[in-house]
């Protein structure tokens, strides 16, 4: 898995970029067919405060991409709902993607 974090009008921090990672496990744990990751840190100059930071990430897994994005106050709340987002398109991707069908009745009496 390819992992590249960076930031916009900010400085990604090794604690920042340690945090981004440990939460990014949890998609590779649900689905192990990720790879590659594009997570964009950036603090946006608007005059309000609320939803200032920006967190956005796309994952290439298998056959998809996916996209998600989140903004809070607090940078790490935002990566923590990003992670929300994207571990539920993860796992719905990973439903899609499963052979739901089985074996007729008839195939399994043959054997």
């Amino acid at each position: 898995m390819n992992l590249t974090i960076s930031g916009h009008h900010l400085e990604v921090t090794p604690a920042l970029r340690g945090y981004v990672t440990q939460k990014l496990d949890r998609i590779v744990r649900h689905f192990d067919q990720v790879v590659d990751v594009r997570v964009l840190l950036s603090i946006e100059n608007q005059k309000e405060k609320e939803g200032r930071q920006r967190a956005e990430c796309n994952i290439h897994v298998k056959g998809n991409d996916l996209f998600a994005e989140s903004a809070s106050e607090d940078l790490y709340a935002a990566v923590d709902e990003l992670v929300d987002k994207l571990d539920r398109q993860v796992v719905r991707h990973k439903d899609r993607i499963q052979d739901h069908q089985h074996p007729s009745a008839k195939r399994n009496h043959l054997n």
